[in-house]
């Protein structure tokens, strides 16, 4: 996990969009609901910082899709880049990994929504798996 006086900065593909946290960011978590599914190709994998941590720096291209009744996603509208995953009653927002200037020195800590992973990959690592959401139980996921 990222320190609290770490800066981490992070976009889109064609630049449209833009961010940085100040502090610290959560381990990744590989989420494979098929909400992921299809917006990522594959599984997700999602940081996490407080939502007053997180700034927007750019926003031309900045786009919000409500998901569910408890989040809405964030991503670019020229390029298509998937950023975030913004729960509405929750003090965090997730961020795409995939999103962040590297290097950023986390490491993958679990996997999430395991029950809804597609047939075509198996997980081989040793890390905690979760039918569905881990509530919690995973290292700085803040609730």
């Amino acid at each position: 996990m990222a320190n609290k006086s770490t800066l981490t900065t992070g976009g889109c593909l064609c630049g449209e969009v833009r961010f940085e946290v100040r502090g610290p960011l959560r381990d990744v978590v590989n989420c494979h609901c098929s909400m992921c599914q299809r917006l990522h190709g594959n599984f997700g994998p999602h940081t996490k910082a407080r939502k007053a941590n997180i700034t927007i720096t750019k926003d031309d291209g900045l786009g919000w899709y409500k998901t569910s009744e408890i989040a809405r996603r964030g991503f670019c509208r020229e390029c298509g880049s998937s950023l975030f995953w913004e729960p509405f009653d929750l003090d965090a927002t997730g961020i795409i990994a995939g999103a962040l200037d590297g290097p950023t020195g986390l490491e993958t800590i679990g996997h999430i929504f395991v029950a809804e992973k597609p047939d075509f990959y198996d997980i081989v690592d040793k890390l905690p798996q979760f039918d569905a959401s881990s509530d919690g139980e995973l290292v700085d996921d803040y609730k």
